[in-house]
């Protein structure tokens, strides 16, 4: 009897030591190995935020400056061809209809076209005229140059915007939209107009016709002396604009002028500034030589937030900023 009970009791023994083996930590060993945790794994944790978040910001800034470099240099390369560009005078509102010398406002958009919502969110910022070229317009036709075709160009007016407004489709920063009208390409004879709205010029093809409202300046205007009043005095066709105002860059700073007081005021030290109601996109023209000088400033601030996104010495890198100096070469026919 004596040896069974010891039997027993040596088989319990195993068995509980068995049990306590697979039980598993302590409360206290858990507890321990919680903090533990938390002590290595929250700075790590802070530390790996506070990387993709200097990362989102730096792909920010690079995104904002690739885009407003690219943007220069299309503007560039645009006036490039520039034969006549329009000074701050010219770009002012008239109260009448139909442009004076005074200004041609009033007969490119947003007042005369639905391309803008308004002139105090969609402003006029450098408008020009340029030489559109045409490749493989013109068909020769002659016993030496048979089936043989010729290159052209012709006259485009062009304006670039700035705009400001409530659209969902865009950042709540500027944007920048370029819109442009073009003539058609003439035909070297014939009397019948084959266009519609133009009843006095032949074109080569009904592919080949103006832009709708486009016409052609007047360089031969009685009374007018100058290129400058002539230019000037340039009005719409009756016919209203088809053509919509594409965007060419978007994230433009909206930050508000200084007063022209304030030394951060932009200045030109040559020609006319031309400036909005925002800091991000303005100009220098010098209307005799043909020349403006473009200067942009971005807003990677914008991509980041939806608020708080102005211009201020302490967040300056969001903003970069580009300028260039253009002459336009394009050739200016006079007869």
């Amino acid at each position: 009897m004596k040896n069974a009970l010891k039997f027993l009791l040596s088989i319990q023994l195993k068995h509980s030591k068995f049990v306590q083996q697979v039980n598993g930590f302590t409360l206290i060993e858990l507890l321990v190995a919680l903090l533990l945790a938390f002590l290595v794994l929250t700075p790590l944790l802070g530390f790996m935020v506070n990387i993709l978040s200097t990362d989102q910001k730096e792909q920010a800034k690079a995104n904002s400056e690739q885009e407003i470099q690219t943007a220069v240099d299309y503007i560039a390369n645009d006036l490039q061809q520039a034969v006549y560009i329009y000074d701050k005078t010219a770009l002012t509102t008239n109260s009448n209809s139909v442009a004076t010398s005074s200004g041609i406002q009033d007969q490119i958009p947003p007042v005369a076209a639905g391309v803008c919502t308004s002139s105090s969110t969609c402003q006029p910022i450098l408008v020009f005229w340029k030489r559109r070229f045409f490749s493989g317009a013109i068909t020769l036709s002659s016993s030496t140059t048979a089936n043989k075709i010729d290159d052209t160009f012709v006259y485009s007016l062009v304006a670039y915007y700035l705009i400001k407004d409530s659209s969902t489709t865009w950042s709540n920063a500027a944007r920048i939209a370029r819109f442009e009208i073009s003539d058609g390409v003439l035909a070297a004879s014939g009397t019948t107009g084959n266009c519609t709205g133009y009843p006095n010029d032949t074109y080569i093809d009904t592919s080949h016709c103006p832009d709708t409202g486009f016409q052609r300046f007047n360089l031969n205007l009685p009374g007018a002396a100058g290129l400058t009043p002539k230019m000037n005095s340039w009005t719409k066709a009756s016919a209203a604009y088809t053509q919509q105002a594409s965007v060419l860059i978007d994230y433009i700073d909206q930050t508000s002028i200084p007063p022209p007081t304030d030394p951060k005021y932009p200045t030109c030290p040559t020609g006319t500034l031309s400036i909005g109601n925002y800091m991000g996109f303005y100009t220098c023209v010098d209307v005799a030589n043909t020349t403006a000088q473009v200067f942009l400033r971005g807003n990677a601030l914008a991509r980041l937030q939806t608020n708080n996104f102005d211009y201020s010495s302490n967040n300056q890198s969001y903003f970069p900023t580009a300028s260039v100096r253009v002459q336009g070469r394009g050739y200016l026919f006079s007869k």
